[in-house]
């Protein structure tokens, strides 16, 4: 099994700030942390890595369907934040700004709220969300439009502790950005986000 660093999670964190990012599906949540990284020197950390990193050893189809078997596996066999907080272990340990993506189940946001991370949450209209993932051709996005809402429904409010929430964990946000329009428009609402995070 994956993230044994045990010690990670003991770790205190960091003079950066870290953000953990929540969001709706092709929203634009990757862009967000292109931006952080590319223009403001953040450190990543991503659950969709260490998922794949699983997936492979299983020799499980790559499939966001797989993501969320073996996400839930973990969360439900370890506790239901064990993700998060491994790789918040990770960006505390880095000692730079850190973003952590992507934040999907209530006790996460808890656990990086209780460390006084800030959490972002970034949405968008559904269709449009749908245009962008079949755009960047993910193996995980190739997917039709029906099969693709039924799976976004199954990871937006499940009950279950250690299963994704994704529109409880938005409620949590400290920020929610929508990103119906252009980049330009989006890094603008990232600048401003920053700027109340540094006063």
């Amino acid at each position: 099994m994956i993230m044994d660093q045990q010690s990670e999670r003991s770790r205190s964190i960091s003079n950066g700030m870290i953000i953990g990012i929540t969001g709706t599906i092709g929203a634009g949540k990757g862009e967000v942390v292109r931006y952080l990284v590319d223009s403001k020197n953040f450190a990543h950390f991503s659950v969709r890595d260490l998922l794949t990193e699983e997936i492979k050893k299983r020799r499980f189809p790559m499939t966001r369907d797989s993501m969320r078997l073996v996400a839930n596996e973990i969360r439900k066999t370890r506790n239901p934040s064990y993700i998060i907080e491994s790789l918040y272990g990770r960006a505390a340990a880095s000692g730079k700004d850190a973003v952590v993506e992507s934040v999907r189940a209530l006790a996460e946001a808890d656990f990086l709220k209780s460390k006084g991370a800030t959490l972002l949450a970034v949405d968008a209209d559904r269709r449009l969300r749908y245009d962008r993932i079949v755009s960047r051709g993910s193996s995980t996005d190739k997917v039709d439009f029906d099969t693709w809402v039924a799976q976004e429904e199954r990871e937006l409010a499940a009950t279950d502790p250690w299963d994704m929430n994704v529109l409880g964990v938005m409620g949590k946000a400290d920020h929610r950005m929508y990103n119906n329009g252009t980049l330009e428009e989006l890094h603008g609402r990232i600048d401003e986000m920053l700027a109340t995070l540094t006063k």
